[in-house]
């Protein structure tokens, strides 16, 4: 299964991504300079945020490109044990954000 974004949400997934990273290089300073605990910590909570919101986009992406696939292999009189397999892998990478 190859996950293709375009246009908007390919840029806003690398937005996400690029936030994220930003936090975590803040997180870095932040802790090599001594700061706050708390301001670390929620520093942090921010960065697991963005990388959240954009694991869940890739992954709404995927289902959405999997359900049109799958429901083009039914036009075509395909077998559904593809829409199975694929509806399993989706649902691991689902819960391995959760």
């Amino acid at each position: 299964m190859e996950l293709e974004l375009e246009g908007a949400d390919l840029k806003a997934v690398l937005n996400r991504l690029r936030r994220a990273q930003g936090q975590i290089s803040g997180v870095i300073r932040m802790i090599e300079e001594g700061r706050d605990c708390e301001d670390v910590v929620t520093q942090l909570a921010a960065a697991s945020r963005a990388l959240d919101r954009a694991g869940f986009a890739i992954i709404a992406t995927g289902l959405q490109q999997c359900m049109a696939d799958i429901e083009s292999g039914r036009k075509n009189g395909e077998d559904g044990e593809d829409g199975v397999r694929m509806r399993a892998r989706l649902e691991k990478l689902f819960l391995s954000l959760a």
